[in-house]
This record gives C-alpha cells, sequence and structure tokens, in this order.
C-alpha cells in the first residue's frame, strides 16, 4: 500500500491535485472538507458540531475530525493505499492517523505539501466562495482567521514529518499540469528509491 499526505493551506489546490493523484496510483481519496459536507448533508451529530466550527471559520476540533475520518479508512478497505487531503492539521490528528492505520499494519509513506504564498491563497479562495457558496470562502477575514489557525497549529506537523524524513515542498504555483508533474516526480523518486 502507499499512503500519501497532501499537504497544505486552505486553497493551496490539495483536492485538486489529491483527485488526479488518486487516479494515476489507484488510491482512495479522503478529504476532510468531504467528509465534513457529506456529514453534515446527513445531519449527523458529528456533521452538526463540524458545521459550527466551519461557520465561524475556524478548524474543526481534533477529536470530531478524527472519529470521521476512521470511518471513512474502514468503508475503503481494503485497498491499495489512501492520500490524505486536509488532515492531519495537527501533531494530535498524525500521531492519531498513524494509530488508526498501524490498526491495519499500515503508515503514512510520504507527506508533500503544496507551498503557496498568502495572498495567492486569499485571491485563490474568494474566487472559490464565488461559485462554491462555501460561508468560510467569501470573507477575507473568515479567509485571515483560517491561514492564521493553520499557520499555529500545523508548523509544529512540518517538524513532526521532517524528522521522519517523510515530508516534501513542492511549489504550488503554476500550471495545474506542472504542479502535478512536480507532485508525480516526488512520488516516483519514493516509490523507486
Amino acid at each position: 500500500m502507499l499512503n500519501i499526505i497532501i499537504f497544505g493551506k486552505p486553497g493551496s489546490g490539495k483536492g485538486t491535485q489529491a483527485s488526479i493523484i488518486k487516479d494515476k496510483y489507484n488510491l482512495q481519496h479522503i478529504s476532510t472538507g468531504d467528509v465534513f459536507r457529506k456529514n453534515m448533508s446527513s445531519k449527523t451529530d458529528l456533521g452538526l458540531l463540524a458545521k459550527g466550527y466551519m461557520d465561524k471559520g475556524e478548524l474543526v476540533p481534533d477529536q470530531v475530525t478524527i472519529d470521521m475520518l476512521s470511518h471513512e479508512i474502514d468503508n475503503f478497505l481494503p485497498c491499495k493505499g489512501f492520500i490524505f487531503d486536509g488532515f492531519p492539521r495537527t501533531t494530535y490528528q498524525a500521531k492519531a492517523l498513524d494509530n488508526l492505520l498501524s490498526l491495519e499494519s499500515q503508515k503514512i509513506d510520504l507527506i508533500i505539501a503544496l507551498d503557496v504564498d498568502n495572498t495567492t491563497l486569499t485571491e485563490r479562495l474568494l474566487q472559490r466562495g464565488k461559485s462554491s457558496g462555501r460561508s468560510d470562502d467569501q470573507s477575507v477575514e473568515k479567509i485571515n482567521i483560517r491561514l492564521q489557525e493553520y499557520d499555529n497549529k500545523t508548523k509544529p506537523l512540518v517538524t513532526f514529518y521532517m524528522q521522519q524524513n517523510k515530508f516534501f515542498s513542492v511549489d504550488g504555483i503554476g500550471s495545474l499540469q506542472d504542479i502535478t508533474s512536480r507532485i508525480i516526480h516526488v512520488i516516483d523518486k519514493y516509490t523507486n528509491d
């Protein structure tokens, strides 16, 4: 199995790239955003709880996210591997994901971070908010809160994965094909070493 985390700030292109990569390597794509929306539209207890945080532009607490993802992982097994998009966001979540995967004798193989500056991200998110209807993408204030929260909570994750030699940063600006090629280069180098 090949298990990848695609990592980056809101609007960095994680979901877009994860959809392409999942098809190339026959992986199951688990997006926390999609999992949240599925739970919210089904009005599950976890979904309603997550919606309250997201509407305020805040990150959903760790345990809520972990509980939702645990169900998703179980639903896809057995498979050739996963690409996680938007998870983990904290060291606590990373350790919880390691524990979930270890129950299946699996591990995270590599983390690919899409590197994009905040100005570009804000422009992308506001544009996405016009078409998606997502309340957390329609206000510069909410976007700034998300970007700040991301920086505060996820910087320790970079160190966590760098210490395991699993972290790779990729330039997230350019054409869709160029960014995809950079990601594929990292994965192929890892899988062929």
